[in-house]
């Protein structure tokens, strides 16, 4: 396994390296024709996955010292720095944003203007707090009403500041965030509703749609893999136990559906059988999440999770990467959203983050970036 994982770190190197030096200071999104055509400082400087690239140049800059890689994690930096200062289309994904630029850059150098750029965003991430509803409020625009699964993910960056600032309120929001969750988008069987709907006066919960899976009351795999990695690292957080608990749910509905198809999952486990659509993006996050739950279970059941994470990854990695440093992007077929037209089986961003972050853990080169 560990020669494996060795040759997958070179070919990781290898391909990033060559990324760095066509992306130059763009933050790119999804490839066209093998190159990353599009700037998305340009379309949307604004864009959730902004952060995402510069997360896996700090994650490689950790592992290799390359001073390359941090030259560019930092472009994005300078950019997401303006899209700050503009404020204005930033909402519920500063998490994902900040943690991956500032809060990374401040980790591993100590920059104290980094560190002052994460507060930020943790504070407007606090200001979109609904005190009646007890939720992070999604988006911008008409839905003040709505709350995401996806918020899980970006709520480690109220704990850093609470942490950073020794104020327990960022904690408290991100903690009755979570419950919610728990309560409104988990269901029984460990499945999650990627959307709910509450009047944003009263708290009243008003409806669960579809989203980005198939339909109401599906299950979008993304959205599941959120849910994983987010209770998980909230427990990690808070030593909580009803989030390791929410944590393994879904888990443990994410790996029965998995087991049916090779280790990758499809894009909503409650879809109809044809047009098969996969996910790589959202095997490669759920992967980070069970090897974090890994960490934190006595050890009797850590192989449950900890196995499990390594064979999504290897299922990815022989399957579903391309490896040619010629051509950008590296986890094949990704998917955005169930049935969205060019947007389906393609590389993604965040798909390479997540795939990178779960190698270099299991190779004990990575940092701990949420």
């Amino acid at each position: 396994m560990n020669g494996k994982l060795q040759d997958i770190y070179k070919k990781l190197d290898q391909k990033l390296q060559a990324e760095c030096a066509r992306v130059g200071e763009k933050i790119p999104y999804i490839p066209e024709n093998g190159r990353y055509q599009k700037d998305m400082r340009e379309v949307n400087d604004s864009w959730w996955t902004n952060g995402f690239w510069a997360g896996m140049l700090w994650q490689m800059y950790q592992s290799t010292g390359n001073e390359a890689y941090k030259k560019t994690a930092e472009y994005s930096e300078a950019a997401l720095s303006k899209a700050m200062e503009r404020y204005v289309g930033l909402h519920h994904d500063v998490g994902f944003q900040f943690l991956h630029t500032a809060v990374a850059d401040y980790r591993l150098t100590g920059k104290e203007k980094a560190k002052v750029m994460g507060l930020h965003a943790a504070n407007l991430l606090a200001g979109r707090f609904n005190v009646t509803g007890e939720y992070l409020r999604a988006w911008n625009l008409d839905r003040s009403g709505w709350m995401i699964v996806d918020s899980l993910m970006n709520i480690p960056l109220l704990y850093w500041a609470g942490n950073e600032l020794n104020d327990p309120r960022f904690a408290d929001i991100a903690n009755r965030h979570a419950h919610t969750a728990i309560r409104v988008l988990q269901r029984e069987d460990g499945s999650c509703n990627h959307i709910a709907i509450f009047d944003p006066a009263t708290g009243e919960l008003l409806e669960c749609p579809g989203g980005q899976g198939y339909e109401p009351g599906s299950s979008w795999s993304r959205g599941q893999a959120w849910a994983i990695y987010g209770f998980a690292l909230a427990f990690k957080h808070t030593g909580q136990q009803e989030y390791l608990d929410a944590a393994k749910r879904a888990a443990h509905y994410f790996l029965s559906n998995i087991a049916l198809t090779g280790y990758v999952p499809l894009t909503d486990f409650r879809a109809p059988e044809e047009p098969v659509s996969w996910d790589t993006t959202a095997g490669a996050c759920a992967a980070c999440g069970l090897l974090q739950i890994s960490e934190m279970v006595p050890d009797l059941e850590k192989p449950l999770y900890y196995d499990s994470g390594v064979k999504m990854l290897m299922a990815l990695a022989e399957n579903h990467c391309n490896w040619n440093p010629e051509e950008d992007g590296i986890l094949q077929n990704g998917t955005v959203a169930y049935g969205k037209e060019g947007e389906t089986h393609v590389p993604i961003i965040y798909g390479d983050y997540f795939f990178t972050e779960g190698i270099l853990h299991l190779l004990n080169k990575g940092f701990m970036i949420w």
